[in-house]
């Protein structure tokens, strides 16, 4: 990039934010793309601003959610029952996996060797211990194998895991793949048939600890992966991928999909069939998700951290951009800020086996459910988790 190309963009960059906030509210009743010049060089692959799904839940029915275990888990970011259906067992934030038995929550497994009681005590908040993270370890995507009963575990610095029906403190089975070590495992799941695990790693640069840097930096050391018990060998399903987070096998193991974080997309891969081997855009998201999972009918539960605005729709389009903001003497809040248009709010979106919307529920106000990383479907129920919250919600 040229000298006066480079102070193109950061003056662009300060415009964006400046429209972020006068637009925030939303960002889709005009498009200005048309009158920014050509970053053709910088842009990705994406739909023009007409085709970003627009559809909203003006009822609001998340507020009607039962916040459950306030202050009993912190950062609760993903759900699963056993193959007895007990549960829920999710993952917190010192590091822990915590087993509710129908009456109290009690300690079920870890994922660190290290951990010790001074340095990885629960802390009062979600975002307490993240300084001991990569000591204590982060457990993030849980599975558990249907057959066998093993836990499953992606956590965000020690790779991936499993703890048999016992509990106690995970074996590792994956902590580096083709000589690259795992720096930010986050999400998986288990093919029922052959037993094959499928996992993202988000960044081979960033630790979870640095997802502002992340998402800002658009880099694409991301990957999909994949874990063969048998032959204990893992591979790479796909590679230079940008923030690659939940994932999710369709019911019948013809393809998974997986999302594209920073930009605000399911992609699909083929796994069988004419196209396997394939990856394809699966959907189009109306905010930028987290996990996904798949439901009794095959359809697919995305959970949004929050929903698209100006701000975050024009850096998904030009990364190059994204890049210029986190060089500018900004502190890393406010990017954080400008990013989700200002505050929190759930979003749940629900996708048919072909990838289209079903179904749309959310708190736009953030009144109940400020923030949610995963929704779990069981019994005409949507247990939710969050990273960022305190407490379980039920809808």
């Amino acid at each position: 990039m040229t000298e006066g190309v480079g102070i193109t963009t950061y003056v662009l960059a300060l415009a964006i934010i400046g429209l972020a906030i006068y637009a925030s509210t939303d960002p889709f009743h005009y498009s200005p793309i048309a009158d920014f010049p050509d970053f053709k060089s910088y842009r990705i692959d994406f739909p023009p601003w007409s085709q970003l799904p627009l559809a909203k839940d003006d009822q609001n029915r998340l507020q009607r959610s039962e916040i459950k275990f306030l202050n009993q888990v912190q950062g609760p970011e993903s759900l699963a029952f056993d193959p007895q259906g007990r549960g829920p067992y999710t993952g917190v934030a010192d590091g822990r996996i915590m087993f509710w038995d129908g009456q109290q929550w009690s300690e079920f497994a870890y994922t660190s060797p290290n951990r010790t009681e001074e340095l990885c005590k629960p802390g009062p908040t979600p975002m307490s211990n993240i300084k001991h993270e990569h000591i204590c370890g982060r457990p993030l995507g849980l599975r558990f194998h249907k057959r066998t009963g093993d836990l499953y575990i992606a956590d965000a610095y020690f790779g991936l895991l499993v703890v048999g029906p016992q509990g106690g403190l995970a074996t590792r089975l994956v902590s580096e793949v083709d000589g690259v070590p795992l720096k930010f495992t986050n999400d998986l799941d288990i093919d029922k048939e052959q037993g094959i695990v499928y996992f993202t790693e988000s960044s081979s640069v960033y630790q979870r600890r640095n997802f502002i840097q992340l998402v800002f930096s658009a880099e694409t050391s991301g990957r999909v992966l994949k874990y063969n018990p048998q032959t204990k060998e893992a591979s790479v399903l796909l590679s230079n991928v940008q923030f690659p987070n939940g994932l999710s096998l369709s019911k019948d193991g013809s393809f998974l999909v997986f999302s594209d974080c920073s930009v605000g997309r399911l992609r699909r891969h083929w796994l069988k069939g004419p196209k396997a081997g394939t990856t394809d855009i699966f959907a189009v998201l109306p905010g930028h998700p987290d996990n996904v999972r798949v439901n009794e009918k095959g359809e697919f539960w995305v959970a949004l951290h929050c929903r698209r605005t100006l701000y975050s729709h024009l850096l998904g389009l030009y990364p190059g951009l994204r890049k210029a903001i986190l060089k500018l003497p900004i502190p890393t809040k406010y990017h954080y800020l400008a990013q989700v248009g200002g505050r929190l709010h759930a979003i749940l979106v629900k996708y048919s086996p072909d990838g289209e919307l079903v179904e749309i529920l959310e708190d736009s106000e953030g009144k109940v459910v400020r923030a949610v990383s995963e929704v779990e479907e069981r019994d005409g129920k949507l247990w939710m988790g969050s990273v960022l919250m305190p407490f379980m919600a039920v809808y």
